[in-house]
């Protein structure tokens, strides 16, 4: 049986985002591959909205809608690739019981301001140039696994280059 595999969109969420397909096409042959739409789990609408008012959306208690969501249809062992936003959504879904063996967590740049790790592997990629990354003393800190890819921004995830990069590390975690 292969292992779940959870991909939690970004803040644009989107029913079958073109990039998101490439990821998916790269790990399907070994993972039961489930897509969420963040905006789906946190019950935000994003018609006629700007990204600032769905940020603000999410932040005012959309985190937590999407979380409790994510809890009640996932119950079993899982690994997660989170987005943006929804690799926060599953760091805190992690830290609330969702039974994570593994994160990978892209451009998730609110972690910055989290100070407890959740159980499981935590591996994290964030841009050399994304302001908004976590400080380098964070990572100490909370002696967490991460990859700086030089001269990307926030949206790295969505560059072809970058992609192959954090599936083989996904699919390092499948025993040979």
């Amino acid at each position: 049986m292969k292992p779940r595999l959870l991909i939690l969109s970004d803040l644009f969420g989107g029913k079958d985002p073109e990039w998101v397909k490439i990821y998916m096409n790269l790990l399907q042959s070994k993972f039961e591959i489930q897509y969420y739409d963040v905006l789906e789990l946190a019950n935000i609408a994003s018609d006629n909205f700007v990204e600032s008012e769905i940020h603000n959306q999410f932040l005012n208690g959309g985190i937590d809608k999407a979380i409790q969501n994510l809890l009640q249809l996932e119950t079993g062992k899982i690994l997660v690739l989170g987005f943006s936003i929804g690799g926060t959504i599953a760091w805190k879904a992690s830290l609330q019981g969702l039974k994570i063996t593994h994160l990978f967590a892209v451009s998730s740049t609110r972690l910055r301001y989290e100070t407890e790790v959740p159980n499981g592997i935590v591996k994290l990629y964030f841009g050399e140039k994304d302001p908004n990354k976590p400080n380098p003393q964070w990572f100490l800190d909370l002696n967490i696994d991460n990859q700086i890819l030089k001269d990307n921004n926030h949206q790295l995830y969505l560059l072809e280059d970058n992609i192959p990069v954090i599936c083989n590390d996904i699919l390092k975690t499948i025993p040979q």
